[in-house]
């Protein structure tokens, strides 16, 4: 099936056959977890791959925050994004109607899950959450899954304290994204913090695909510098989403283009979904029931 996409991409690609009647521009956000201009330089090939198979023009947007990606897709001045899970959720909780999840990324022995990974300096002499106790904890974003959801509710179920500051940790406090989190314990600015990484493959490397990964290909750390603290359960990896009013022919040529895109330009995917993985499959809301009620109950 996806040899045949790929092959229905490049025969779009050649023909210039326009898609999308019914639009004049499609739009995709890009979620934050690396400075702006390497998420744009990670997507620039999806974005040309998408004017060649709509036969518009394609713009990428990369705002500072989790919250622009979601309120971009909420005001309909974004068509298509990938997701965290929580992020999703946030959406969902508002608008049901807004956003279909239609494809998410598949890890190299087949899961879509990924983890929350903990992580400190090795010189710091931190092993463990218990050498935390009384120290600087860093969060990404509050929209993020791994960066904030999750994290928040499994550590207190180990250390038996909120994430207050001065109750367990020292002093909690958000860096801005997954990037930042990781710059901030490798300077040194936090003690530890938490990122995003499906937790297969070497340490060394930043794992197979993850903010660490894109980290270390970035050059900000080196990963013998660091050492895993903490490790959430699994976690559903977050949904492609396309805007649920968009022409069904633009959200079908869409789906099958990021669908092929491992196989029609692996260096591409390997941008897009932040390293090695096998691609993208199809995923449906049911996937992300348990996230939504995990945010809802975050909320009350």
């Amino acid at each position: 099936m996806k040899q045949i996409l790929a092959a229905a991409l490049a025969t779009t690609a050649l023909t210039g056959t326009a898609f999308a009647a019914d639009i004049t521009e499609f739009r995709i956000g890009i979620l934050g977890g690396e400075n702006a201009q390497d998420r744009m330089n990670s997507y620039e090939c999806l974005r040309a791959y998408t004017e060649d198979a709509l036969g518009v023009e394609a713009k990428l947007f990369a705002p500072a925050d989790y919250n622009g990606v979601i309120q971009g897709l909420l005001g309909g001045t974004l068509d298509m994004a990938w997701m965290g899970a929580s992020s999703y959720a946030a959406v969902h909780i508002q608008n049901p109607d807004a956003v279909e999840p239609v494809l998410v990324k598949i890890n190299l022995d087949g899961s879509y899950g990924y983890h929350s990974i903990g992580f400190a300096r090795k010189d710091s002499g931190i092993t463990s959450l218990e050498a935390m106790q009384g120290k600087v904890f860093g969060f990404g974003d509050p929209n993020s899954t791994s960066g904030y959801l999750i994290p928040s509710i499994e550590i207190p179920q180990t250390t038996g304290a909120s994430m207050d500051s001065g109750d367990y940790f020292g002093e909690v406090k958000f860096t801005g994204g997954h990037e930042q989190t990781i710059v901030a314990v490798n300077n040194g600015d936090v003690d530890g913090g938490v990122t995003w990484a499906d937790g297969q493959g070497a340490w060394e490397d930043g794992y197979n695909s993850g903010a660490l990964r894109k980290a270390v290909d970035a050059g900000l750390v080196d990963m013998n510098d660091l050492v895993e603290i903490w490790r959430s359960k699994p976690i559903p990896e977050g949904p492609v989403v396309l805007r649920t009013e968009l022409p069904t022919e633009v959200k079908a040529k869409m789906t099958a283009l990021v669908d092929g895109l491992y196989e029609a330009d692996p260096d591409c995917a390997y941008g897009v979904a932040a390293g090695d993985s096998l691609g993208f499959d199809p995923i449906t809301h049911d996937a992300y029931v348990s996230i939504v009620e995990a945010r809802k109950a975050k909320s009350n």
